[in-house]
């Protein structure tokens, strides 16, 4: 019995691409925007209670404790032993906000591991 390669249909590509500009938008936005802006800083450490800053304390708490980089890891090792589109979205996801968002040393080796999981061997021809 053989199994049939993992390939992306071209739906699935365009999907992933939008996935992932949404996810690098997300967090380009709140990096930017909410962590590093000053005035949006001061106003949420001085107990501003607004969206912004409830998205700033959270993406904070997160990458402090690498949670971005570790699901990414562990999300793109599973997709290295089993791909599957819902792998490759969710570390596509995970990778993306963990290299924006101050995790890069583990979301760039889960990014490496996401694309090595498509190397696979050939079919064999008859």
């Amino acid at each position: 019995m053989t199994k049939k390669p993992f390939r992306l249909t071209p739906y699935q590509v365009q999907f992933l691409i939008v996935v992932g500009f949404v996810t690098v938008g997300w967090a380009l936005y709140v990096r930017y925007l909410a962590v590093e802006f000053s005035q949006v800083a001061l106003a949420c450490d001085a107990g501003l209670q607004t969206m912004i800053c409830k998205a700033r304390a959270v993406s904070t708490s997160l990458f402090k404790n690498s949670v971005f980089g570790i699901v990414a890891l562990v999300i793109a090792t599973l997709n290295l032993m089993r791909p599957s589109i819902v792998l490759l979205t969710l570390g596509v996801v995970a990778a993306g906000l963990g290299i924006v968002l101050y995790n890069i040393v583990l979301s760039g080796l889960a990014i490496g591991l996401l694309i090595l999981g498509f190397a696979r061997p050939a079919p064999a021809t008859a």
